[in-house]
């Protein structure tokens, strides 16, 4: 289960890159260089770029049912504990890189005032830090932060659909009860919650993407995996023709390519060569570091560009080479030193070491 996958690689890492190019196009001075010089394709990419955030969502999906139900199982594991790790390792690198990028915009105070809060209140800071900063009202203090509150409801609704297999069913162990609710799940977002904008800020929203790249996992242990495909794609075809919306038909395009990828893996015959598996796992792991990362970045790139006062497109774009260069160099030692640690760490773990010591000095 710890081998990578470098379909599942090359996925992470491009929607990372177009991500962080998205971002690129459309903030401060190094956005209007970018617009100047490629007008076409930095519009395109600012248009359209953050929808790769389906990419995301739907590889996350995959990968969440590949390590809670690799079987199609009820969830063996306790709900709080599954939760609270998810929580700390979605969390503490994101605080990490919020306090990154505050620090960066009181350095950009003074030549780009209009990036920088006006004022930051202690209900903002721990509504950030409980990821409830959407659902309470608050302005996001960096790009990205609504995803990782958003991938956290979702892990809670998969993992609570998961839960519930093993519920009032006599063989919770089967292989259909689990992948069923979400299945229901995928439909009613993809018919109702998705097509509803201001509920945006909640997981059933979302489910939808999130929901297909679990299926794909579980539908690859089928042997009618092909014909239960087919259901699920004239599903979502069925609901994209009551009402077109790109972000979901993206979802879709990736979960079918991700079908084709697992089942071409699983006969000994991979869709991407293997010679290419140690590159893409080298861009692909340090992805959600450089999705926190890159903007504090962006930040001090586009204030020393805006205090230089023949800046021209040539240099601008020079800029924003430099930009994604550099995210990308300092995504490594966040990973290693921030993100990898946080996914480790359990201090409810310490509590039963630290009670007898406690009891011993009372």
């Amino acid at each position: 289960m710890s081998r990578r996958l470098p379909h599942i690689d090359a996925l992470k890492a491009l929607a990372a890159q177009v991500i962080v190019l998205h971002h690129l196009v459309s903030y401060g001075p190094i956005a209007r260089a970018a617009h100047d010089a490629l007008p076409l394709l930095a519009g395109a990419m600012h248009q359209y770029g953050r929808m790769a955030v389906q990419v995301f969502l739907v590889v996350a999906g995959f990968l969440s049912a590949r390590g809670l139900s690799p079987r199609g199982q009820a969830l063996q594991t306790g709900l709080p504990e599954l939760l609270w790790r998810r929580y700390l390792r979605l969390t503490l690198p994101f605080l990490a890189a919020l306090a990154l990028t505050l620090g960066a915009c009181s350095l950009v105070a003074s030549s780009w005032p209009e990036m920088v809060p006006q004022e930051i209140t202690a209900g903002q800071l721990l509504a950030h830090a409980l990821l409830l900063h959407d659902v309470l009202g608050y302005e996001a203090l960096t790009v990205g932060a609504w995803y990782v509150a958003i991938d956290l409801q979702l892990f809670a609704c998969l993992v609570g659909l998961l839960w519930l297999a093993r519920q009032g069913w006599r063989h919770p162990g089967r292989l259909y009860v689990g992948p069923l609710l979400v299945a229901a799940g995928v439909l009613a977002s993809a018919f109702v919650f998705n097509r509803r904008g201001g509920l945006d800020a909640w997981a059933p929203y979302f489910f939808a993407a999130y929901g297909l790249g679990a299926l794909v996992h579980w539908l690859g242990l089928w042997r009618h995996r092909r014909a239960g495909l087919v259901l699920l794609t004239v599903a979502v075809a069925a609901a994209l023709w009551l009402e077109w919306r790109d972000r979901l038909a993206l979802a879709l395009v990736t979960a079918l390519w991700l079908a084709c990828a697992e089942a071409r893996q699983a006969t000994g015959r991979p869709l991407l060569p293997q010679r290419w598996a140690s590159t893409l796992a080298a861009w692909a792991k340090p992805s959600y570091a450089l999705f926190l990362l890159h903007f504090p970045v962006l930040l001090l790139m586009n204030a020393v560009l805006a205090r230089m006062d023949a800046a021209t497109p040539a240099l601008g774009m020079l800029m924003l080479g430099l930009t994604w260069a550099v995210a990308n160099v300092l995504a490594v030692p966040f990973q290693r030193w921030v993100e990898a640690p946080a996914a480790r760490l359990d201090p409810l773990a310490w509590l039963p070491k630290l009670a007898p010591r406690l009891a011993l000095r009372r």
